[in-house]
């Protein structure tokens, strides 16, 4: 977790991002061979699952960069000696390798959010590793989900359709409809990336579907890194309308995905999605309205340490540059405060 080896020489790889479809073997391997120790019943799984649930608020309310070194100790003082026991069941060491990969995949997350992308993708192949492990249906599929979105983010296409695609086939019909269509819409998303337009709308919509069907489903634990499913779908669904240049679906859809969390818990993702809205207004011609929306993510980012919102904010005062010069005034104030944030960051 903390060698300083791995982290400081870690850079995001194309290879690396293929080898869940190859299967992680030699990882999967070495979490198997370590099997001795105590006995562990389900109580320190829920142990185990709380303390990443309250680190993940923490992370979205406060941003990557805050409780890291935290989050590296318990992982390697507490998780991996409980790993290492003994179970009274089978079930629950699985359910113990599956806490562990959804803490380990929280780290990776932490990585990504400080821009340290190749970190990022050692964790999350580290934390693939741990969901195969464990054989909890639909486990690692999630974490090959994350690595899909990653490269997407990153414009490095190669391996994510099929990584999307591979991600679902491991998922569907064997989870609840809520968690499937999580699956969906990153499928959704790279297909439009890849120019398929007419599928990535088909998949998207869905998403849409098994999302409304499902209201009740019991969502597993390992598939609310990012809160509310909902609030996931919808915001990957704008992504879906923006790479495919409609931009007034996409802005519809971030700020739905906005206003379906709670913004006091998920501080920093609420901020994301509302800034992408805004990007969405603009390219629309709506200035004024822009800037509301922008005015409305500064909000949200306050107290949140993060290089996404930093770059945000960068790319929010580029955004302004040519209607500052031309005296729109909430172009100009807006831009105020955006020094204002980044002086003081």
């Amino acid at each position: 977790m903390d060698r300083r080896h791995f982290l400081t020489t870690s850079a995001y790889s194309v290879a690396a991002a293929a080898l869940p479809l190859s299967h992680v073997r030699e990882m999967t391997d070495r979490v198997a061979a370590a099997r001795t120790g105590r006995i562990v019943g389900m109580a320190e799984v829920a142990a185990v699952r709380d303390m990443v649930r309250m680190l993940s608020e923490m992370d979205e309310r406060h941003g990557g960069q805050h409780g890291r070194s935290a989050l590296v100790q318990y992982l390697r003082d507490d998780v991996a000696p409980l790993c290492r026991g003994r179970f009274r069941t089978e079930e629950t060491h699985r359910q113990m390798l599956s806490a562990a990969s959804r803490g380990v995949h929280l780290l990776g997350w932490k990585a990504y959010d400080a821009g340290q992308q190749g970190l990022a993708q050692r964790y999350y192949l580290q934390s693939y590793a741990l969901a195969v492990e464990s054989g909890i249906a639909g486990h690692d599929g999630f974490v090959m989900r994350t690595m899909a979105m990653q490269g997407l983010k990153l414009h490095r296409p190669e391996h994510c359709l099929g990584l999307a695609e591979t991600g679902l086939n491991r998922a569907k019909g064997r989870v609840d409809c809520q968690t499937e269509a999580l699956f969906r819409v990153v499928h959704a998303h790279t297909l439009a990336r890849a120019g398929h337009t007419r599928l990535a709308l088909a998949e998207a919509d869905h998403a849409r579907t098994l999302l409304d069907g499902g209201a009740e489903d019991e969502v597993p634990f390992w598939a609310l890194a990012w809160g509310p499913p909902a609030a996931s779908v919808y915001s990957r669904t704008a992504k879906v309308f923006e790479s495919l240049g409609d931009h007034r679906n996409a802005a519809e859809q971030y700020a739905r995905a906005a206003s379906s969390r709670p913004a006091g818990t998920y501080a920093r993702i609420v901020a994301l999605d509302l800034v992408a809205q805004a990007e969405m207004q603009l390219k629309q011609g709506g200035i004024e309205q822009a800037c509301a929306t922008w005015n409305l993510a500064m909000d949200r980012m306050d107290g949140v340490q993060s290089a996404r919102t930093l770059k945000a904010v960068r790319n929010m005062r580029r955004n302004l540059r040519r209607f500052r010069t031309r005296g729109v005034r909430c172009a100009t104030a807006l831009d105020e405060r955006a020094t204002d944030f980044l002086t003081s960051s």
